[in-house]
């Protein structure tokens, strides 16, 4: 008997676990989403909303190393500085792993469909819940 209810803790709470780590997925998910559609509308102040607004956001990309959300949206700015050259975004997602209760790691591929030419790579993204909201605190694109 002391077995079985021992078990059924175990289950509840590798379920609630489960749940837990479903649900950051998916807000996860939903905060590229946004991106995803504020890119595709040539607002690239509302797609930097997903990333965490501070000196200490690290991104990595072919220019190098930027730190801080500032830099990262000044090289967003200075590389894509038309709808034009914005083109139209599409995420696939191709992982997501739980890296503890309030952090995922995303890796995915990013195309950039453009009448100049599409483009693509891929990135690897660390986020962070934050005040009930996910952020970005890490982007390395290729």
């Amino acid at each position: 008997m002391r077995k079985t209810i021992l078990l059924i803790l175990f289950l509840t709470g590798i379920s609630a676990l489960f749940s837990q780590q479903s649900k950051n997925f998916q807000k996860v998910i939903e905060v590229l989403s946004a991106q995803e559609k504020a890119w595709n509308e040539g607002n690239i102040d509302a797609f930097m909303e997903g990333y965490w607004h501070s000196d200490s956001l690290t991104f990595v990309g072919k220019n190098g190393v930027k730190k801080g959300w500032t830099a990262t949206r000044d090289g967003y700015i200075k590389g894509y500085p038309d709808k034009e050259t914005m083109g139209k975004l599409k995420f696939d997602i191709l992982k997501t792993e739980s890296l503890g209760k309030n952090a995922v790691h995303v890796i995915g591929r990013w195309t950039l469909f453009r009448s100049i030419g599409d483009v693509g790579g891929y990135f690897s993204l660390i986020f962070k819940r934050m005040n009930r909201k996910w952020y970005i605190i890490s982007d390395h694109t290729s």
